[in-house]
């Protein structure tokens, strides 16, 4: 008989009769059918109703209570698809509900191997926590029978007789699933993942079976990131999207608003959204409480939520109005690395900037900006792991590719040795001289007191010749490239800033160079 018929014959009290007793056999059984929707239980799946009967929570009093799934669960559980990423608002469930379905499938299916990734070591014990009360509150049967665990810790929990496992770890981890074969997949707040998010979860994906399960969700952290890429992306990746806007959520109510003091805006959203009185008043609550992050940490659209931070250090308008009009490269080198939009022209001058970094396989980049010395167009673009006597040569042939531009290397840290090795080992003799109160020096020293100065004419640039600038990356870093906790300014959480900051040494050199000459 066919899993779909088969489901036809269970009822929720056939369920919940068995649950107590079932053996390997049966759990296998019950997997096989997770996703059936037998009509005699009201709607709900199989995998909801056995959540519902098997799986225990902690309330909101502190207290265990069984699992019941809440509106924004149920409509995961009726979009869901084999690739998911999900964008919604804070505290909406999410979380538990996927740890749950993954339980399922891994105490159903033989074999299993389940891997949580959170952001911090803490949000990964605590999703664990979650996981063992799973556990706890399974029936003595199942418990003490197949569902014996062999080695249970701070992040893995092994079921010997499923030949199952269910890990959760930390996304700071980089050996974070090298070397697993995973089934089901679920990185929660892929927007605070600390490092290059985008290469933990390229090896992530990597260790995935062919027909995994994935679920991709955040809360949105502004624009750019390895989760806003996701996001942006879902169609070309098959990825199914789906957002959650915090009035979901029916805990989210508060004091009703008079409406005679609705604003145009409450009453749109009341209009589209069908609001009551009590949610307004709840969104005036977080709009006070939380000021510009509101729109961030109680999402209402899927755009604005990005965008609501209110710290980008430049204008964002401006930036995203280019991003859509960029040219295509006309040659990529260095497997994408090197991207070029205007070749050398001869009788030309440029200038070719650079923001060198150690250079080893993980960490920042080295970036290379050329640009031509009389328009400051953005000519190409380099960025990449390399660092040391590579980069130096790398750059000084990229400057001699371009009519023997002037080399701007940055001087502090890794920079001086860069920019020594150009001078001898590579014996280029267009080394930039800084002027002003750093000049008689070569390459270029990037202060607090200058760097401000080199964001401002970055910025001004953006706003006031997008056209200048051709490459989607290098307005990428700018969408998120923001003020920081320590009133200082740089890239955003997971992403990189190194493409800007050749780009702000370019130009203030291109600057102060064309200053000399008048």
């Amino acid at each position: 008989m066919a899993a779909a018929d088969e489901a036809s014959a269970l009822d929720a009290q056939w369920l919940k009769a068995r649950l107590t007793n079932l053996d390997r056999k049966g759990l296998v059984y019950l997997g096989n059918m997770l996703d059936a929707q037998p009509v005699s239980m009201g709607g709900r799946t199989v995998e909801v109703a056995l959540a519902e009967e098997l799986l225990a929570v902690r309330s909101r009093t502190g207290k265990a209570a069984q699992l019941k799934a809440n509106a924004v669960q149920r409509e995961f559980e009726r979009q869901r698809g084999d690739r998911n990423i999900v964008l919604k608002a804070r505290q909406m469930g999410l979380t538990t509900w996927v740890a749950a379905r993954f339980f399922l499938k891994t105490i159903t299916h033989p074999g299993t191997l389940t891997l949580e990734v959170a952001h911090t070591q803490e949000a990964a014990e605590e999703i664990f926590r979650i996981v063992h009360r799973f556990v706890k509150w399974l029936p003595d049967g199942l418990r003490k029978g197949p569902l014996t665990t062999a080695r249970s810790n701070v992040r893995q929990i092994v079921f010997p007789r499923m030949d199952a496992e269910y890990r959760v770890v930390s996304a700071a981890d980089r050996n974070a699933g090298r070397g697993l074969t995973i089934q089901n997949l679920h990185c929660s707040e892929l927007a605070r993942w600390p490092g290059d998010a985008a290469e933990t979860l390229a090896g992530l994906r990597a260790a995935m079976t062919p027909d995994a399960e994935m679920v991709l969700e955040s809360t949105p952290l502004g624009v750019g990131g390895c989760f806003h890429e996701e996001w942006l992306k879902a169609d070309e990746t098959g990825m199914v999207r789906h957002f959650f806007p915090w009035w979901m959520e029916q805990r989210y109510r508060a004091k009703a608003v008079n409406e005679a003091t609705l604003t145009d805006e409450e009453r749109e959203l009341i209009a589209k959204h069908k609001l009551d009185l009590e949610q307004i008043g709840y969104r005036r609550q977080i709009r006070a409480e939380f000021r510009g992050l509101a729109r961030q940490e109680y999402a209402e659209d899927e755009d604005s939520c990005f965008l609501a931070s209110g710290e980008s250090v430049f204008e964002l308008a401006a930036v995203e109005a280019r991003m859509k009009t960029v040219p295509e490269p006309v040659e990529r080198r260095r497997n994408g690395e090197v991207e070029i939009w205007l070749p050398p022209v001869k009788g030309r001058e440029y200038v070719v900037a650079v923001d060198p970094a150690g250079g080893g396989s993980e960490g920042d980049y080295s970036a290379a900006q050329v640009l031509e010395m009389e328009t400051g167009l953005q000519c190409a673009e380099f960025a990449g792991h390399m660092g040391g006597l590579e980069l130096a040569r790398f750059v000084t042939d990229l400057a001699t590719e371009y009519n023997r531009a002037w080399l701007v290397v940055e001087r502090n840290n890794h920079g001086s040795g860069v920019l020594a090795l150009a001078e001898t080992a590579c014996k280029y003799a267009r080394i930039y001289m800084q002027s002003g109160r750093h000049g008689g020096q070569a390459g270029w020293l990037t202060t607090s007191v200058t760097r401000p100065a080199m964001l401002g004419q970055l910025n001004a640039a953006l706003v006031e010749e997008p056209d200048r600038f051709q490459s989607r990356r290098l307005l990428g870093e700018c969408r998120s490239f923001v003020r920081l906790a320590n009133g200082s300014s740089g890239a955003q959480t997971g992403t990189h800033d190194d493409r800007v900051m050749a780009m702000a040494i370019g130009l203030a050199a291109r600057a102060e160079s064309v200053g000399k000459r008048g």
